[in-house]
């Protein structure tokens, strides 16, 4: 039983450390902060336990009494479970009271670790282009909380104010302009150069360049970064953040779910949308234990062709065969190019891969068969989803062969995320369908009022099938993926919402 104080960085969900993110995947209960992006929150399993132990700027969760609740519950949680994440934005030990944190831990006798992060102080400037320290400008840093005229806080302004170096200040906008006026007090020129950087990392990032004169007059909100002195001059080609990506400021709602679910919301990352997952369902075992699928797997070799819809299928089935050599004679059929990787990488090169990745282009280029004849020689075999569409069975069959359907694997709905998430989906750009029974799941899903869930303006589904599924479950805005791959979800989307398009 071990608490783990984490840092989740400064805002991009991209600078959360491996470390970090191998112990959220592991995490029994997690406490996170107010700042912390949800898209790491998804990192979590579906069975931990999430707790927002947020401070709020308007004073409605005063951070005195608020941080002795924390530190009962890291205590409590810490003594009952196995892995427990403190997740905190930045760095735990800078301004983060992970200090406070460590001492009720070590007081409860609770085994802690400590995983840095990425702290806003630096991170946030460097991205806008500023560096806290450069020669001939600035040969010391040094970071201090925006609060003034509060001793308790232990800041010498009247000694900052001359200190050559630079000065970072967090927590700060609200008492920018006392800020100011308390370094001008004690020396500092009224033509100090400073930026302030608001939601830096993010791609709602903005940066405005001043002086300490006019600081006060600056109106970005919170959280915010404020730089004062030399380099703030620096880096004026990021202020504001670059927006190359196309997807920039659009956000993407993922309903995909297991392993592969990375690819896709990776792809969208790189495309500059934020990823709101929500996984709907998983896949299981067949209902027979999968007694089936291992006695066609063993006998294999009777058929003329096997035929994969899917990287599940090839999975499942391939885990059933003794070996590759198995297959014989068999010729074997992949729907497109992710299941024809999927079937290499067990090391069999697929016989046919059709130019239309989808089921009814499978059948279009699969060669005819004697028609009228049931021999041995026409024996098709399609390992599939328990709910696989019939469009294989009947094209094949209609071409004169016969095909045999075994269930490889099911897809059963999850239990419903929790409502945080689903809260955010509102204000979402775009949803996204790699099955139709994600699309089914979402349609069941209901908001705060008991109302069923908002869908988003636009719908993408990898194929056909999808998207005639989700227009009867009344959906608008459906549109098919460019490919039935992420890069082809990524493409559509782009094609729709891509800035220009």
């Amino acid at each position: 039983m071990t608490v783990y104080l984490v840092g989740a960085g400064p805002g991009d969900p991209g600078l959360l450390t491996r470390r970090g993110a191998t112990l959220l995947s592991e995490a029994d209960v997690v406490l996170y902060d107010r700042l912390v992006h949800h898209s790491i929150l998804t990192l979590a399993p579906l069975s931990a336990e999430l707790i927002d132990v947020g401070k709020r700027p308007d004073g409605k969760r005063p951070g005195a009494a608020l941080q002795d609740e924390i530190n009962r519950l890291l205590v409590e949680h810490g003594k009952r479970s196995h892995t427990v994440v403190r997740l905190k934005g930045g760095d735990p030990f800078l301004f983060g009271r992970g200090g406070e944190e460590v001492e009720a831990l070590t007081q409860a006798g609770v085994p802690w670790e400590i995983v840095p992060g990425v702290s806003s102080a630096f991170g946030v400037p460097a991205v806008a282009g500023i560096p806290v320290t450069h020669r001939g400008l600035s040969s010391s840093v040094t970071v201090v909380t925006g609060r003034v005229d509060d001793p308790e806080s232990g800041v010498n302004w009247d000694a900052l104010a001359k200190v050559e170096g630079t000065l970072v200040i967090l927590m700060g906008m609200m008492k920018r302009a006392d800020i100011a006026a308390a370094l001008a007090r004690g020396g500092k020129p009224a033509s100090t150069p400073a930026a302030v950087i608001e939601r830096g990392t993010t791609p709602d990032q903005v940066v405005v360049r001043t002086t300490l004169d006019g600081l006060g007059d600056v109106t970005l909100g919170s959280p915010a970064v404020i730089v004062v002195g030399p380099v703030a001059n620096l880096g004026m080609e990021g202020s504001p953040r670059p927006r190359p990506a196309p997807l920039w400021g659009r956000t993407v709602v993922v309903t995909r779910s297991g392993p592969r679910t990375r690819g896709l919301v990776e792809a969208l990352h790189a495309a500059g949308a934020e990823t709101i997952e929500i996984p709907l369902t998983e896949q299981v075992g067949p209902s027979d234990g999968g007694a089936a699928l291992r006695a066609e797997a063993q006998g294999v070799d009777r058929y003329s062709w096997a035929v994969f819809t899917s990287v599940n299928a090839v999975e499942r089935f391939m885990s059933e065969l003794r070996d590759a050599r198995a297959l014989g004679s068999t010729l074997v059929a992949a729907v497109g190019p992710a299941t024809a990787d999927a079937l290499r990488a067990a090391g069999v090169e697929p016989d046919l891969i059709p130019v239309e990745y989808r089921a009814g282009g499978l059948v279009a280029e699969f060669p005819d068969h004697k028609p009228g004849t049931v021999a041995p020689g026409n024996l098709v075999l399609f390992p599939c989803a328990e709910r696989a569409p019939s469009t294989i069975p009947e094209g094949l069959g209609a071409k004169g062969w016969d095909v045999r359907r075994i269930q490889a694997y099911r897809t059963v709905a999850l239990p419903p995320p929790d409502r945080w998430l689903l809260d955010r989906i509102v204000h979402a750009d775009a949803v996204t369908f790699t099955a139709s029974s994600s699309a089914t799941a979402y349609a069941a899903l209901k908001g705060s009022d008991g109302a069923p869930l908002p869908v988003p303006p636009l719908v993408i589904c990898i194929g056909p099938t999808t998207a005639t599924d989700a227009r009867a479950l009344g959906m608008a805005g459906v549109e098919e993926a460019d490919a039935p791959s992420s890069d082809g979800i990524v493409s559509a989307l782009v094609r729709n919402l891509g800035h220009g398009s």
